[in-house]
């Protein structure tokens, strides 16, 4: 018996070593996760598909889906990502846990994180808070192909000045800063945690712009920015649907961790945190960080700023369970990536409101930013339960930090003894 255990310590131990290349122009070359051999074949003669866990394979704890690592970070870790349709990918890199020396905001560039859009913002400098980049979280790209990214303005250790947080917006064809809307109350509290944001053109001469407050306290809400006139209003501040749960809880690399308010902390927990589009623009997802339901918004109300508070309240739908999700992104069929670090996992919630299991690894911690292109969904794992602050000030993160991305279509399986 001691020996079968040993060999198939050994041989899950090669499973997750294995990769192989891929063959694509990405800043770094990509591991590619690769299923058993068994798996692969009982596939390719089945016709084909991504591995999944479950009641028909095993229970969970082996590595299911293909993905690949585009790219290691060593230092500050990862947080919100976008790609363009030219394939360049900018990484925002927060400062309000560890108050790093980093860019905030990079681009990945044949190996190396350039500042972007020049050292003079994204580096630390003398600068008033409100003419650098600070600490970039959450980013997006809306539909004309600009690059938005959320300040939440907070250092590690430091209250929040007034101009750090803000809402920016870069032209990757010229890398130029096209909008800067610095973020002031009421919207915006003094413990405020501006964590993620999505950009809506359809509504107002400029744009509406949604964004997550998780908060670093216990205020959560949404903050409304009508981008053309930098007017900016805080929405369902008491209202469920963006409020953490007491009580709550998740089951973290293993160790059971329950969220009462005013304990000290063990795992990361916030309000409404994750939120995505519909591809049309009509409708708002968002969920709570410390909380499993899912939520939703028409933007024909969430934009418009003569729409009472309980007229919002009304219109909320309860979209039911999508697990302990972080981040959120959508596709261009409309169904949404969920980020799962309970589960090491991404899940998607496709339009009939079922689940697919789309990646499953142990070095999935803490998946963060997501982000979807026409063909591929990336994501940031940053560790972030690692940190000192939630492990009685032992930094347990081991870099390095993973981007990784996973086609949005199965990778197709052959089988070169199959009948034609």
């Amino acid at each position: 018996m001691a020996g079968q255990g040993e060999g198939r310590t050994l041989r899950r131990r090669r499973l997750l070593q294995s990769v192989m290349l891929g063959g694509c122009a990405l800043p770094v070359a990509a591991g590619l996760l690769r299923p058993s051999a068994a798996r692969a074949a009982q596939e390719a003669g089945s016709g084909g598909g991504t591995p999944t866990t479950g009641v028909n394979g095993d229970q969970g704890y082996e590595p299911a889906g293909s993905f690949e690592i585009v790219a290691d970070f060593y230092g500050p870790g990862p947080s919100g990502v976008v790609v363009t349709d030219s394939g360049r990918i900018f990484v925002g890199f927060p400062r309000h846990a560890v108050n790093h020396k980093g860019a905030t905001l990079g681009e990945l560039v044949q190996g190396r994180v350039v500042p972007w859009p020049g050292a003079d913002l994204s580096l630390p400098s003398a600068a008033a808070p409100a003419d650098r980049l600070m600490s970039i979280h959450g980013m997006t790209m809306d539909t004309q192909g600009r690059v938005w990214a959320i300040d939440d303005g907070k250092l590690a250790g430091q209250p929040l000045q007034p101009g750090a947080a803000k809402l920016v917006c870069f032209d990757p064809q010229t890398n130029r800063l096209v909008h800067k809307i610095v973020l002031t109350a009421p919207a915006l509290l003094p413990d405020s945690h501006m964590n993620d944001l999505r950009v809506d053109m359809t509504h107002g001469p400029a744009g509406t712009a949604y964004v997550t407050d998780s908060s670093f306290g216990h205020s959560p809400a949404l903050v409304v920015v009508d981008i053309a006139s930098g007017r900016q209003r805080r929405v369902l501040a008491t209202h469920p649907s963006t409020q953490a749960e007491p009580g709550f809880m998740a089951v973290v690399e293993g160790v059971p961790l329950v969220y009462t308010p005013g304990k000290p902390l063990r795992f990361v927990v916030g309000g409404a945190d994750g939120v995505t589009l519909s591809p049309n623009s009509d409708r708002l997802f968002y969920a709570p960080l410390t909380s499993r339901r899912l939520y939703s918004l028409p933007t024909a109300l969430l934009a418009d700023p003569t729409v009472s508070e309980a007229a919002l309240a009304a219109a909320v739908k309860d979209e039911g369970e999508k697990g302990t999700a972080d981040g959120l992104a959508t596709d261009a069929q409309g169904r949404i990536y969920t980020t799962n670090f309970e589960q090491d996992c991404i899940l998607r919630r496709n339009t009939d409101g079922s689940f697919d299991l789309m990646v499953h690894d142990p070095r999935i911690l803490s998946p963060d930013g997501i982000f979807c292109t026409k063909t591929h969904v990336y994501c940031t794992l940053g560790q972030w339960n690692r940190l000192a602050s939630f492990n009685g000030g032992q930094d347990k993160r081991k870099p390095p930090y993973h981007l990784i991305r996973f086609p949005i279509e199965p990778v197709p399986a052959y089988n070169t003894e199959q009948k034609i």
